[in-house]
């Protein structure tokens, strides 16, 4: 019996029809998950009425959103692309090495705090974004200088001027110095 040689038998199809012209086009973000993860909360801060919009609108179409939102979604897309864009022209050093410590560790924030402080501030000082969890109770996470899963702790480097807002959690000894 001779030996069948397989055959590879799938077609990618793709829907070359443009999109129509009430639909803005607009350039993909181009950035990959540890930076988006970043800047999400700067993005959420300047995008939020976007962000709001598109979800409005896919509220109100139940199962066809997809179609009926692109415009919403195109917005949200070149707002969050403007983010990226200014967080690279004004921190891009502090940028790097946040989005760099969450690809190396797992995309496990807590691991990165010591580089996102020095991001945060550097992007409120020149964009006037800051980091804000919703319905925070108590001290927000990323504000604390000790993480409690971390591997090492979260301190700052010697001579950093403290950030405005970090504050030690409830029961947590200051590091020495």
């Amino acid at each position: 019996m001779a030996a069948r040689k397989p055959i590879f038998n799938q077609q990618v199809l793709v829907d070359t029809t443009p999109l129509p012209d009430s639909v803005p086009k607009v350039k993909e973000v181009g950035a990959t998950s540890a930076p988006l993860l970043s800047a999400s909360f700067f993005i959420g801060a300047r995008c939020r009425p976007y962000n709001d919009d598109y979800m409005q609108c896919k509220t109100e179409n139940p199962g066809k959103g997809e179609l009926e939102c692109l415009k919403e979604g195109r917005r949200v897309t070149r707002c969050a692309a403007s983010v990226v864009d200014d967080i690279n022209k004004h921190c891009l050093d502090e940028f790097r090495k946040h989005w760099q410590c969450l690809d190396n560790n797992n995309h496990q924030l807590w691991q990165c705090r010591k580089d996102e402080w020095k991001l945060n501030k550097c992007v409120f000082d020149n964009l006037k974004l800051e980091k804000t969890i919703p319905e925070a109770q108590g001290i927000p996470v990323h504000l604390r200088s000790k993480q409690i899963y971390a591997h090492y702790p979260a301190l700052r480097d010697p001579g950093q001027a403290p950030f405005k807002k970090a504050v030690d959690a409830p029961g947590a000894e200051a590091p020495a110095s």
